[in-house]
């Protein structure tokens, strides 16, 4: 085969430069007699060696359609067929070795077995990146393809089914982030109705006031219509309207803060004229100061014969609330709740607030709204009450809500009726949870109900590896940042007593304890039982709840056991600031001091079938096995560990005394040499005083 082959290429023309004559008549001779082609160079080599491989080559440039204009100099003979170009060479994914697959949570232990390191060389890497992390953390995917990176793997969130190079990519789901307000275009941003709060002391009419607004704004146009109680609603005033949260006490208002959400712009801040300032308006205060949110006063009951204003005004003072008639920017509004005195000029008052702080949202935005009130209905499922603050709710819409998913199936404004959408600051009861969402949740309008069912699975599995003690990402600068902030520990009190009296003691010697290590911080003192709001209060401030001559509500046993906090109660004083001393030295690390107890030194060195044992004589002190050691050879430490065995003759002793000898056996080392002084030290915890 191969000389047949070779006699097709020895039957091949030469190629000869012809002059425009020659070359005429040889066009012509050729039209007249058509050879036969010759066979493809392809083929002509595949009968030499069918192993051989043609290079690609560059296509020779076309010659003129027309032979006779060619000049001399442009005159060639027709260029063969050029090779039909090879099919090109399938796409490859690279080395299926180097490439590192995880599906979310990613934690760090899994990602070192994947790529076959030592977990602590990841850690090590992590640290560069200013990460402190364990094996048990879990880690974000841009970290993780990083440190994959680094150590030549590519890092890619998705799955790769066998046979046919079928590639499946799992999206990276996350919620979309909250617009800022300064990126927003001002054209974009429409006024919204300001949220309003009644909060105050018990008995002190703040229920009367909000029935007596019902009354007189929303009942009279609602003739035989039945008003749906759903925490929240709006009140039209000439046009103009504001939103009001109906809870009772200030327990959803305290909620919101525990879990940080500020959901209210304006707190009315009901105060009984002839009462004063009493435990909860403290508690009222406390709470709308750490919120950052606007205070206006309606002192009711201005209509009893016992009323002092005057005095109201004056204690407002103490808690840095002036009234605007006397030079403060607080406004003070007398009212009466049973006969509805006041309403209008209170609601005129808190109308004012709201224009100086232009309140506005952007009703076109994606959607996000908080939680109010949550509970489980009969029939419907999980439902909530919501406020929107951006965008508009709609009918249909999917969300990611918490931890859990859902898609709006039915919407009732406050009267009860069903709407098919709300915009920013209108109270809303949505049905259409997968789950129960806690007070103060954020509602986030998702792309599609497939990516919010998919984030609402990833937060649930985050919050179940939480929930089982898995350990919180630290970075070295929120390390520094506490530093900067002193090397100071603080205690958070919240501290309720029986009697006003029994308080300002306990304020006062509390405060008399000195201390440059640890500073004592009160959230809150008062006076009253311990309520369900102090726990919810110490659980957003990361307190301890104390209480003298009082007693824990129902409802806060329960909220203190979900919450993790602890309530202690006592009822001798000087028990409780022992024990409040005891707890700010419980913040102090123990420091820890050698004390070394005794000497030993090698005589002789003994080989045994597990390793070797150092023959000893104890020159001073003791030599005790519970104890630490480390050997000394000259003045270097050579090892630094624990016992595992130490005998005098063939028994196995706990301590050796001065003058006597001793075989020791020191962890893993078996490097012992004559002369080597073993010193044996115990570690001490010394606690730190304040």
């Amino acid at each position: 085969m191969k000389s047949a082959a070779l006699d097709l290429l020895a039957e091949k023309p030469k190629r000869v430069r012809l002059n425009p004559a020659e070359a005429a008549q040889s066009a012509t001779q050729s039209q007249a007699t058509p050879a036969s082609p010759p066979p493809p160079v392809r083929q002509v080599l595949s009968l030499i060696d069918g192993d051989h491989k043609i290079k690609r080559r560059r296509p020779l440039d076309p010659l003129p359609a027309d032979p006779t204009s060619a000049t001399p100099a442009d005159s060639t003979p027709d260029p063969e067929p050029a090779p039909a170009p090879l099919p090109a060479a399938p796409e490859s994914f690279g080395d299926p070795d180097k490439v590192i697959s995880i599906k979310p949570p990613i934690i760090v232990r899994d990602l070192a077995d994947r790529m076959g390191v030592k977990v602590f060389v990841l850690i090590k890497d992590l640290m560069e990146l200013d990460i402190f992390a364990n094996p048990s953390i879990a880690i974000e995917a841009e970290v993780a393809a990083r440190v994959c990176e680094k150590h030549g793997f590519h890092f890619e969130r998705e799955k790769r089914k066998e046979g046919g190079g079928v590639h499946k990519v799992e999206e990276i789901i996350v919620a979309p982030p909250a617009p800022e307000k300064e990126l927003i275009p001002v054209e974009r941003l429409e006024p919204r109705a300001p949220i309003i709060a009644f909060m105050g002391h018990v008995d002190h009419g703040k229920t009367s006031l909000i029935d007596c607004i019902r009354k007189a704004k929303v009942a009279a146009g609602e003739a035989g219509g039945i008003t749906q109680h759903i925490g929240a609603y709006s009140v039209d005033l000439d046009g103009r309207r504001i939103t009001i949260l109906d809870t009772p006490g200030h327990a959803a208002f305290t909620a919101m803060r525990a879990r940080g959400a500020h959901v209210t712009d304006i707190v009315i801040l009901v105060v009984a004229a002839d009462d004063g300032i009493m435990p909860q308006t403290k508690e009222a205060i406390a709470h709308a100061k750490s919120a950052g949110v606007k205070i206006v006063v309606a002192i009711n009951k201005a209509d009893l014969k016992s009323a002092n204003i005057d005095r109201v005004k004056t204690q407002l003072q103490e808690y840095g609330l002036m009234a605007e008639d006397w030079g403060g920017d607080t406004i003070c509004v007398p009212v009466s709740a049973l006969k509805g005195e006041g309403i209008d000029a209170l609601l005129e008052g808190t109308l004012l607030e709201a224009e100086m702080m232009e309140l506005r949202a952007d009703p076109n935005a994606p959607c996000r709204a908080l939680v109010i009130e949550s509970r489980i209905e009969p029939g419907k499922g999980p439902t909530a009450t919501l406020i929107p603050q951006i965008g508009t709710l709609k009918i249909g819409t999917p969300f990611i809500c918490g931890q859990f998913s859902g898609k709006v199936k039915s919407m009732l404004n406050d009267r009860g009726q069903s709407i098919k959408e709300a915009g920013p600051a209108t109270p809303v009861e949505v049905i259409g949870f997968a789950g129960l969402p806690g007070v103060g949740e954020e509602l986030i309008e998702m792309e599609n109900e497939r990516s919010a069912k998919r984030l609402g699975e990833e937060r649930s599995e985050a919050a179940r590896l939480e929930k089982l003690g898995g350990p919180r990402r630290a970075s070295l600068e929120s390390l520094f940042a506490s530093a900067e902030d002193g090397q100071r520990k603080v205690l958070k009190l919240i501290l309720k007593t029986d009697v006003q009296g029994s308080l300002e003691a306990l304020v006062t010697q509390l405060r008399e304890i000195k201390s440059d290590k640890v500073s004592l911080n009160f959230v809150l003192a008062g006076v009253g039982p311990i309520s369900e709001n102090d726990v919810l209060l110490a659980s957003a401030a990361d307190a301890v709840v104390i209480g003298f001559g009082v007693k824990l509500e129902g409802k806060a046993v329960k909220t203190a056991k979900a919450e993790g906090i602890q309530v202690k109660l006592y009822s001798i004083i000087y028990e409780l600031i022992d024990q409040v001393k005891e707890a700010m030295l419980g913040l102090l690390d123990p420091e820890t001091r050698e004390k070394v107890i005794g000497h030993a030194q090698v005589k002789q060195v003994f080989k045994i079938q597990r390793g070797r044992v150092g023959g000893c004589v104890v020159t001073d002190g003791r030599i005790s096995r519970t104890a630490r050691a480390r050997v000394l050879r000259g003045r270097q430490a050579v090892y630094d560990g624990g016992f595992q065995t130490l005998r005098r003759f063939q028994d196995d002793v706990q301590e050796v005394r001065n003058g006597l000898e001793c075989g020791i056996r020191l962890g893993d080392f078996n490097e012992y040499e004559p002369g080597d002084v073993i010193e044996c030290y115990e570690l001490e915890k010394i606690a730190q005083s304040l």
